[in-house]
C-alpha cells in the first residue's frame, strides 16, 4: 500500500496521540467502520465534534458528488470503533453506533454545529450538488 495522505494522517494522530493534528487541531478521530460489500475493517480520519456523549462528524467528501465511502459503510454495518484524543496524552477506543442524519431540521443544526469547528463545511455544502449528511455516533 502507498504511503498516502489518509496513511500520514492516521500516522500523525497516533504520534501526536490525537492532540494538534495538521489542519484539524484536536478536532480529528479514527473511524473503523466494515465495508458494506467486503466486511473488511477500513480506517479513516473524521473531522469530529462532541455533543454530549455522541460524537457527531460530517459525510462531506469535501463537497465533492456523492458521500465518501465510509457513509455508506455506516449505513450498511452502523457498529464501529473510533480512537479519540482521551485528553490525558492518550487516546481511547470507543465501540460506536452510527445514526445517519442525512436531513431534516436535525441535519441542519448539527451540519451548522459542525461549522463552528471547520469553518470549510459551509464552502462544501455551498458546491456541493447535494445535501451532505450528518452522523451521529452514540458509545454503546
Amino acid at each position: 500500500m502507498a504511503y498516502n495522505f489518509m496513511q500520514r494522517t492516521i500516522d500523525t494522530f497516533h504520534a501526536q496521540q490525537g492532540l494538534g493534528i495538521p489542519p484539524w487541531g484536536d478536532y480529528l478521530l479514527l473511524l473503523t467502520a466494515r465495508g458494506a460489500k467486503s466486511g473488511e475493517a477500513h480506517t479513516t480520519p473524521v473531522v469530529y465534534r462532541r455533543r454530549g456523549d455522541d460524537l457527531v462528524i460530517v459525510a462531506s467528501k469535501g463537497g465533492y458528488p456523492g458521500n465518501p465511502q465510509w457513509y455508506g459503510n455506516l449505513r450498511a454495518n452502523p457498529e464501529a470503533e473510533v480512537e479519540v484524543a482521551d485528553g490525558h496524552g492518550g487516546t481511547q477506543h470507543l465501540r460506536v453506533r452510527a445514526r445517519p442524519v442525512p436531513s431534516g431540521p436535525e441535519r441542519d443544526e448539527l451540519y451548522a454545529f459542525m461549522t463552528e469547528v471547520w469553518p470549510g463545511f459551509a464552502d462544501y455544502q455551498a458546491k456541493a450538488d447535494r445535501t451532505i449528511p450528518v452522523v451521529v455516533l452514540t458509545p454503546v
